[in-house]
C-alpha cells in the first residue's frame, strides 16, 4: 500500500497535461439505448422459446425424428412448420412480459439459433445441417421482432444469445442438433458463417433502431453459448473477428462473451482487447448440481461457498469484477438457478427454506459484484420444478416476489431536494477523501473528486428517472465503469488532463512516466493503456481496488443509498 501511495504522490506533483492527442469520439446513443445497455440487468432466460429443450417443453417434440432432442429433430418431423410456429406464438405471450415486469425483471436473455434468422438471408442455411429447411424456420424472424417490441412495451430489454452456432459449439442438443460431434471449431466455413450471421443480425437490429417506432431495448448480443473450443487461442481469434465485424456496423453495440468457465482467463482476454468505448462483457454460468462433487456437497456448504466473502468463488467474482471494471467492462451471470441435486438436500430439515437461502445467497453476491444476472429458466411445461422454473420459484417463495428498487413515493419534480442532499453527501465523502489522503503529503485535486461525485450522483438519478411510465421498479446504473470511462473523457475535454484523474473516479494506469486512462488516448498509444492486472505495487489487492472507489463511483453508490432511503 505504501508503494502505491508513494507512486501516486510523486506522479501527481505538478503533472498537469494540457491535452491528449486523438481523443476518440463516444458512439452516439439515444437515452433509451443507453438505459437498456448499461443499467443493472435483473433478468431471466426465456429458455425453450426458439431454441427448444425437451426437458423444458415437451409438446413440440411429439412428432420429432431421431432421438427427438433438438431443433433439427423437430424440424425434420411431420408438420414441423406448424408445430414450431404454434409453439413460438404460445410459449411466451405479452402476459408473461407483464408478469415479469411487475416483479422487477428488466431484461430477458433469448437463446436463438443461426437458422432462426434465415428469413433475412436464406443462404445462411446452405451447406449446414439445416440446409433445405428454410420453409420451416422462415417465420421465426418476424416473431423475434415481435418479442423485442413486446418486451420494450413493458420496459424490458433483450439480450440475444447465439445458443446454436453452425456446426455446434458444444455437444449439447440445445446447440441445434442431437449429434455429439462439435464441428464449429474444426471448420473455417462454420466459423466464418457465424460471423456472417452476426453481420446479418446486427445490421437488421440497427435498421430497427432507426425506424419508427424505434426499437431501443437491445441490451446486446452474446456471441456463443457455453463453447467448448479445441483451443482457447482459436476461440480468442474468432471472438476478435466477430467483435470487429459487429463494431464495424455499430461501433457502440454491446457484446457479451462466454468465459468457458475459465473466468480469469477470459477476463484477461477482454482486458487486452483494443481500446473501445463499447461494452464487451464477460458471461459466467453458475450451477451447483451437476458434478459428482456438487452432488456430494450439502446444501449448507453450497450456500456458504457463495455467501462467505473469503470463500474461493466470491473472491474470484470480486477479483474479476475489479479487473473488468478497470477497462470499462463488467461481469454478468448469464445462467443460474435454484436447482440443487437431491444428494445435497439429504438431511435438510426444510427443503423450501434451504432453497430460498441458496437463491438469496446468489442474489446477494450478484448484487455486490455483477452488472446483471439471468435465472435459468422462466418456466417449464410440466409444473412442479421450483429449482429450474423461475415462475414457480417466485410463486412458492423460493425466489423473492420482486427484485430491484421499487419506489413507494414519487420523486419526479423533487430536483431541489435531491440536489440539497447531494451536496450534503458530497461534502461528507469529500471530507473523508481529503482526510485520508492528508496522511500522505502530495499534490491532490479535491475539486476533481467533487466533480466526479456530482457526475456519479446525477448519472444514477438519471437512470432512476428514465422510462418510469408504468414500470414498478426503477433502473439502476449497472456498468458503472463503462459510464465512468465516458465521463472522464468529457471531464478531460472540459477541464484538461491531469495525473489526478483518479480522484474523479477513473482507474489510472501507470506507464513508466505518467498515468494514462483506458481509451483516453489515440490508437498509437494503446499499448500504454492496458490494465496492469498483475501490478500490485506491494499491495495484496490490484491497484484498481484503491483508486476506482473515488469520485464517480462513490457518487453513484451514495445516490442509490439516498434513493432507497427516501423513496422506497
Amino acid at each position: 500500500m505504501r508503494s502505491l501511495i508513494s507512486r501516486l504522490r510523486h506522479k501527481g506533483r505538478g503533472a498537469k497535461i494540457d491535452s491528449v492527442p486523438g481523443l476518440q469520439e463516444v458512439p452516439s446513443e439515444t437515452a433509451q439505448q443507453r438505459l437498456y445497455r448499461y443499467r443493472k440487468q435483473r433478468g431471466v432466460n426465456l429458455g425453450s422459446w426458439f431454441v427448444l429443450e425437451r426437458w423444458i417443453s415437451e409438446s413440440p417434440f411429439k412428432s420429432a425424428v431421431g432421438s427427438g432432442q433438438s431443433d433439427l429433430d423437430v424440424a425434420k418431423g411431420s408438420n414441423a412448420k406448424q408445430v414450431l410456429e404454434d409453439h413460438w406464438d404460445s410459449w411466451i405471450t405479452p402476459s408473461d412480459f407483464e408478469w415479469l415486469a411487475a416483479r422487477g425483471i428488466n431484461t430477458v436473455r433469448i437463446p436463438i439459433g443461426y437458422y432462426h434468422i434465415c428469413a433475412l438471408d436464406p443462404s445462411i442455411l446452405t451447406g449446414t445441417d439445416f440446409d433445405g429447411l428454410q420453409c420451416v424456420f422462415e417465420g421465426a424472424w418476424s416473431r423475434i421482432v415481435t418479442a423485442v417490441t413486446t418486451a420494450q412495451s413493458f420496459g424490458i430489454g433483450v439480450l440475444f444469445d447465439l445458443h446454436a452456432a453452425p456446426g455446434k459449439q458444444n455437444q449439447d442438443s440445445h446447440s441445434g442438433t442431437s449429434s455429439p460431434v462439435v464441428s464449429f471449431f474444426h471448420s473455417k466455413f462454420n466459423m466464418q458463417l457465424a460471423v456472417r450471421v452476426f453481420r446479418t443480425l446486427v445490421t437488421q437490429l440497427v435498421v430497427l433502431q432507426n425506424q419508427e417506432p424505434m426499437i431501443n431495448n437491445i441490451a446486446g448480443i452474446e456471441l456463443l453459448n457455453e463453447p467448448h473450443p479445441v483451443s482457447h487461442e482459436a476461440l480468442y481469434n474468432w471472438y476478435r473477428e466477430a467483435i470487429q465485424e459487429i463494431r464495424s456496423i455499430d461501433p457502440g453495440f454491446p457484446i457479451y462473451i462466454s468465459d468457458c468457465w475459465m473466468t480469469d482467463q477470459y477476463a484477461g482476454f477482454v482486458a487486452n482487447l483494443p481500446p473501445s468505448w463499447a461494452l464487451t462483457c464477460v458471461d459466467h454460468h453458475l450451477y451447483r448440481c451437476f458434478t459428482r462433487n456438487d452432488i456430494s456437497t450439502p446444501a449448507a456448504q453450497h450456500i456458504a461457498s457463495i455467501s462467505d466473502p473469503n470463500a474461493p468463488f466470491p473472491q474470484m467474482v470480486s477479483r474479476i469484477s475489479e479487473k473488468l471494471g478497470a477497462v470499462g467492462s463488467g461481469l454478468i451471470v448469464g445462467e443460474w438457478s435454484a436447482a440443487l441435486n437431491p444428494g445435497s438436500l439429504q438431511g435438510a430439515v426444510d427443503d423450501h427454506r434451504v432453497r430460498a437461502s441458496y437463491v438469496q445467497a446468489q442474489l446477494d453476491l450478484f448484487e455486490l459484484y455483477c452488472a446483471g444476472s439471468f435465472f435459468w429458466t422462466y418456466k417449464k411445461e410440466r409444473r412442479g420444478d421450483q429449482g429450474w422454473s423461475f415462475r414457480e420459484a417466485v410463486e412458492n417463495g423460493i425466489f423473492p416476489n420482486a427484485v430491484g428498487m421499487m419506489p413507494v413515493k414519487d420523486f419526479v419534480g423533487l430536483n431541489a431536494d435531491i440536489s440539497i442532499r447531494k451536496v450534503v453527501a458530497r461534502d461528507v465523502a469529500s471530507g473523508q477523501h481529503a482526510s485520508y489522503w492528508a496522511q500522505f503529503p502530495g499534490h491532490y485535486e479535491l475539486w476533481r473528486f467533487n466533480s466526479g461525485f456530482d457526475q456519479g450522483w446525477d448519472e444514477a438519478y438519471d437512470f432512476f428517472a428514465l422510462d418510469r411510465a408504468g414500470h414498478p421498479a426503477v433502473s439502476e446504473l449497472g456498468f458503472k465503469s463503462c459510464i465512468a470511462k465516458r465521463k472522464v473523457q468529457e471531464h478531460i475535454r472540459e477541464r484538461g488532463l491531469s495525473n489526478n484523474l483518479w480522484e474523479f473516479g477513473e482507474c489510472c494506469l501507470f506507464s513508466s512516466d505518467f498515468p494514462l486512462w483506458p481509451c483516453a488516448v489515440s490508437p498509437a498509444g494503446a499499448s500504454h493503456t492496458r490494465y496492469l492486472d498483475k501490478l500490485y505495487l506491494g499491495c495484496r489487492r490490484p491497484i484498481s481496488k484503491y483508486i476506482s472507489e473515488h469520485g464517480f463511483g462513490q457518487g453513484v453508490d451514495a445516490a442509490k443509498h439516498d434513493f432507497h432511503h427516501h423513496y422506497c
